[in-house]
Order: structure tokens, then C-alpha cells, then sequence
């Protein structure tokens, strides 16, 4: 009887601290798992907004031009050559009547002076309208040049967008994993205690109840003997 008593009391008293432990235990994994939840909740509320990494991108149609658009026709040398024409016939017709010559001669002279200038004058109009057309390609040429830079550049700001966006994302889904398993570890730790909780206080339980059916409650001093000698 009295080993069954000493039994029993030790039954009883390791399953009231036992239990006591691991409520405790269960206690402070339920915190953690609170607090590894506030987190995530906190770091789910914070996160960075979407972002359109097009939004910065512009119209380059202003860029282009017609440059050739403005060219003009050269009509200057045209004009040079008809003035020249003008003076050069006046001018052979005076020679020809100061020295008595004849019509046909004043007319051929008159002729031939037209045509070297007229040479003149078109071999002038020809390089200008040249010059114009090659102004007009370099101008193109530069546009070109131009929206394609501003292209790339445009190009370049939305893949660096990107590139931020997507490694601030990546860091904080792995944030978010990394506390949604310590929670998930707190979780299951917490379950496990308490269960072992229960099962300590039900030994605990089960102990008193043997101890009362034995009628060993009247017996209270030598009880408490036996269970402190046993104890020692």
C-alpha cells in the first residue's frame, strides 16, 4: 500500500509540474507565433506599390521633322544670269557700234557671251541645289541618330525599373516565407506542448483520482513521510 501511495504521489506531482512546464512552453511558442504573425502583416501592409515601368515613356514624334520640307529652288542664279545676259548684250552692242562693225557680228557676240554666262549661272544654281539636298540628308540622318539614343535610353530606364522592382519583390516574398515558417514552427511547437500539457495534467488527474479511491487521503502524514523520503 504504501509503495502504490508513494507511486501515486510522484505520479501526481510530476504531472502537475510537468503540465506546468509545457503550458509554459506552449505559452511562449503561442507569443512567438503571434509575433512572427504581426510581422508578416506589417511587412504584407508595407510593401511596395506596382508600379506601369512604362509610364515615363514619351512621344519621340516630335523629334521628327520633313527636312526637306524648306528647300528652295535656286532662283538667284537664274537672275544673275539674265542681268548678265542684259548688260553683256548692252555692252557688245555699244563695242560693236563705236567700231562701225556689222549686225550679224553684234548678234553672234551677243550670243556667245549669253551662253557662257547662262553656263555659268546653272553650274552655280546646281551646287546650291546640291548643298541643300546634303544639308537636308545630314539633318535626317541626325533625327535618326537622335530618336534612336532617345529610344534607348527610354528602353534602358524601364528594364532598370524592372530590374529594382523585381529584386525588391523577390526579397520581400522571401522575407514573408522565411516568417510564415517560424510562424508555422511556433504553431506546431505550441500544439505540441499543449498536448503534452494535457496528458501531464491528465496523469496528474489520474494519479489523485487513485489516491482518493485508495482511501489514502485520511492517511495524510504518513503520505506526505513516505512521498518526501521517496522524493530524497
Amino acid at each position: 500500500m504504501a509503495a502504490g501511495l508513494i507511486s501515486a504521489g510522484i505520479s501526481l506531482v510530476g504531472g502537475l509540474f510537468g503540465g506546468l512546464g509545457a503550458s509554459k512552453r506552449a505559452r511562449q511558442a503561442r507569443r512567438e507565433r503571434a509575433k512572427y504573425e504581426r510581422q508578416i502583416k506589417n511587412l504584407e501592409a508595407n510593401r511596395q506599390a506596382i508600379i506601369n515601368p512604362y509610364s515615363n515613356v514619351k512621344d519621340l514624334s516630335s523629334m521628327v521633322s520633313n527636312p526637306f520640307e524648306n528647300l528652295q529652288v535656286a532662283t538667284e542664279a537664274a537672275e544673275i544670269r539674265a542681268r548678265e545676259q542684259d548688260l553683256s548684250l548692252a555692252t557688245t552692242l555699244d563695242t560693236l557700234r563705236a567700231t562701225g562693225a556689222g549686225a550679224g557680228g553684234a548678234t553672234a557676240l551677243a550670243q556667245a557671251a549669253s551662253r557662257s554666262k547662262a553656263n555659268i549661272a546653272a553650274g552655280i544654281e546646281k551646287q546650291e541645289a546640291q548643298n541643300a539636298r546634303l544639308r537636308a540628308q545630314g539633318e535626317q540622318q541626325m533625327q535618326r541618330i537622335q530618336m534612336s539614343e532617345a529610344a534607348r535610353l527610354q528602353q534602358a530606364d524601364i528594364a532598370g525599373q524592372k530590374f529594382m522592382f523585381g529584386a525588391r519583390e523577390q526579397r520581400e516574398m522571401q522575407k514573408l516565407d522565411r516568417l510564415s515558417t517560424m510562424a508555422g514552427g511556433a504553431a506546431q511547437r505550441a500544439a505540441s506542448y499543449g498536448s503534452q500539457a494535457n496528458q501531464m495534467f491528465g496523469q496528474a488527474l489520474g494519479a489523485g483520482a487513485g489516491i482518493l479511491a485508495g482511501g489514502l487521503i485520511g492517511d495524510a502524514g504518513s503520505f506526505g513521510k513516505n512521498l518526501l523520503l521517496n522524493l530524497k
